[in-house]
């Protein structure tokens, strides 16, 4: 059947290669061709090859990641079909292992965590941690960076940096929608503090957990006198507390050139909730706190009193020692004014300087008070219309008192074409049939009015966020269970944090369709298809002759040369494989040349632990991958702040290494 002339279709087009990525995919393909004629076996000619291959996907981003990784991971399927042409006994991955990755332990406990995350934001917990820290650092970047990342690093020490970085990102959205701050210029550091403060207690992150009974194996090949001792809980803090400051550090002095500023998801409707009033009907009006101190002549007055006489309109207030009182049933015109009360005002420029000092009022440069409910998530903007059979016509909005009794503070009326605004006397006009009311309203005011019959809610794009404060006890409980297991308990890492998210939906914190929302199934395939890769490198033989060929170049050289270049070793087969992987595979190697060189075994063994932390050029790491959506990075902003941090990551280790042991 033919579809209609007019009926919309989506037309996919193939991606368009252009001359750098063509130039580009020469020189990959150049020295795939040469690590092929001079690999030990045609398994790692293969393997060598689907890796530059990834590299050169996800470095010129010719698709997305997730389209790279999954279509590295349908090239190894394919191989068990096209073994006998590509000289190869058998697939690169047996095909029965080929999708592991999508029950693997870190892809589980990824779903797990954002669930987790999605939950206690829902209860609005997440809401008040952010408040608390914009209360204390403002809304200033150099101040918000290190109260999150020091947050987030001190929590991933003792916890999965994945989940330390889950639990958090609500946080940043919240921060990033009140503060005006671009997610972009705040996740990164967040997650690379994370990454960074699973090196600070020898349980912070996997490779770390995993070191101690490597060390033992290794024992039992060696003699009484090379015996390994483990390591304690805090063996490991100076280190990793000076590359938790290190990056912060980094990001508050280089962050304004490294990052970059793109909006996320989060921000996509706009942190500025009078930009659409502006654009519309052209005026330019801003939503700003004033004081009132204690010797203005404004104290005693009502509302009513200079409301229209001065063209503002006042949609908060507080009284000191009070709760903010914004939204239905608490603001009214007859509202008597006292001294100290916060006031949040909607003006244009020039009608709120007037008003600031003819009464003599603090005027503040940023929201402090009613930053919580007054952000972009929680009010903004509307345009409501009177319907013909609205019972308000006739009346006007003084009479229904409609800021107390609707929580819509009118500040503009268009009729006829034209807009009137405070000042025009619009609360006493009776509302006409067709009226569009331009209100300031909370998000929750409007999502009631939409089901009121007197009017009709013209906008309807805005945040239905559905808080559930009663909830916050469970929410609690089952996060405290899931820590509890991670933290003391061996039951595996995702059996541990799914025991936290089915609590929160079978107790209604979430329900299930909010919680499979709450997944970035972006991120899920794209570890996840990236994971029979990782197996590929390992089982092929091929990680083992890189190490090998490494270790053979600097086999002569110092000590901490050789000790570098374990940690360099480390840092690549990381960005490629799982960080396990890396360590169980170099760990063996590390202390055989230890032994051989006569350093101690064991600090070699603990810089490829660390040294598998260093994962900051792609985002291979699962928190990279966690951040990089909502965020709207791509992989060359990774690179780019990436390449520095993974620099400064391994000059600092090593240099407390030498110090410390």
């Amino acid at each position: 059947m033919n579809a209609p002339a007019d009926e919309d279709t989506t037309v996919v087009t193939p991606p368009k290669f252009s001359t750098r990525q063509l130039v580009a995919a020469g020189i990959f393909m150049a020295i795939a061709l040469g690590l092929a004629m001079i690999v030990p076996s045609i398994e790692i000619a293969w393997v060598s090859g689907i890796l530059m291959l990834t590299i050169y996907l996800f470095a010129f981003e010719v698709v997305g990641v997730d389209v790279a990784a999954a279509t590295v991971m349908v090239l190894l399927g394919l191989t068990t079909l096209l073994a006998p042409l590509m000289g190869l006994e058998q697939g690169l991955v047996d095909t029965r292992r080929l999708f592991d990755g999508f029950s693997s332990n870190a892809v589980i406990s990824i779903i797990a965590v954002m669930i987790i995350g999605a939950g206690l934001d829902k209860t609005g917990l997440m809401s008040k941690v952010a408040s608390f820290i914009l209360n204390i650092g403002g809304t200033s970047e150099t101040r918000i960076i290190p109260i999150i990342s020091s947050t987030v690093g001190f929590i991933s020490s003792f916890m999965q940096n994945v989940g330390a970085a889950a639990l958090f990102l609500p946080v940043v959205a919240r921060i990033s929608a009140r503060s005006g701050l671009p997610m972009s210029r705040l996740l990164m550091p967040m997650g690379f503090c994370a990454i960074l403060g699973g090196t600070v207690t020898m349980v912070g992150s996997s490779p770390l957990i995993l070191l101690n009974d490597l060390i033992l194996t290794s024992n039992h090949a060696l003699p009484a006198d090379q015996q390994m001792q483990t390591w304690g809980l805090f063996s490991v803090t100076p280190v990793g507390a000076a590359l938790v400051a290190t990056g912060i550090i980094y990001f508050v002095l280089a962050g304004r050139f490294v990052l970059p500023t793109t909006q996320g998801k989060e921000l996509a409707s706009g942190s500025d909730p009078m930009q659409y009033f502006h654009d519309v009907y052209g005026v330019d009006y801003a939503m700003h706190e004033v004081v009132v101190p204690d010797d203005s002549p404004l104290i005693g007055k009502q509302l009513d009193h200079v409301e229209s006489s001065h063209r503002i309109r006042v949609i908060a207030s507080k009284r000191s020692g009070e709760e903010s009182r914004v939204g239905a049933g608490t603001l009214a015109r007859d509202t008597e004014i006292q001294a100290g009360m916060v006031l949040g005002v909607v003006a244009a420029p020039e009608a709120l300087k007037a008003f600031v000092e003819e009464f003599q009022l603090k005027l503040r440069t940023e929201l402090r008070t009613f930053a919580e409910s007054l952000s972009a998530t929680k009010a903004g903007i509307a345009e409501v219309v009177i319907p013909p059979g609205s019972k308000l016509i006739g009346k006007s909005a003084r009479d229904v008192w409609m800021r107390k009794a609707y929580g819509l503070a009118m500040i503009g009326l268009h009729r006829g074409g034209e807009t009137l605004r405070e000042g025009d006397d619009i609360r006493n006009m009776p509302l006409q049939a067709g009226d569009t009311l331009v209100v300031h309203t909370s998000w929750d005011a409007l999502a009631r009015i939409e089901r009121d019959n007197n009017f009709v809610v013209v906008t309807t794009e805005f945040p239905r966020e559905e808080a559930r404060p009663h909830k916050i006890g469970p929410a609690l409980f089952f996060f405290s269970v899931a820590l509890c297991l991670v933290l003391f308990s061996d039951l595996r890492l995702s059996v541990a944090l799914l025991t936290g998210a089915m609590g929160m939906i079978l107790s209604g914190v979430l329900n299930v369709e909010e919680a499979y929302e709450a997944v970035s199934w972006k991120t899920v395939f794209l570890l996840a298809s990236l994971i029979p890769l990782g197996l590929a490198v390992e089982t092929s033989g091929t990680a083992k002759w890189i190490a090998e060929q490494t270790l053979h170049v600097v086999g002569d050289m110092p000590i901490w040369v050789i000790q570098a270049s374990v940690a360099v070793l480390a840092t690549f087969f990381t960005l490629v494989m799982s960080n396990v992987g890396a360590t169980v595979l170099l760990v063996p190697l590390a202390v055989n040349i230890a032994i051989g060189v006569g350093a101690n075994p064991a600090v070699f063994a603990l810089t490829v632990a660390i040294a598998t932390s260093n994962s900051f050029l792609i985002p291979t790491h699962q928190v990279n991958a966690l951040i990089m959506g909502p965020a709207g990075y791509r992989v060359p902003d990774f690179m780019k702040a990436g390449g520095i941090m993974t620099i400064l990551f391994l000059v600092v280790m090593m240099i407390m290494m030498g110090i410390v042991f």
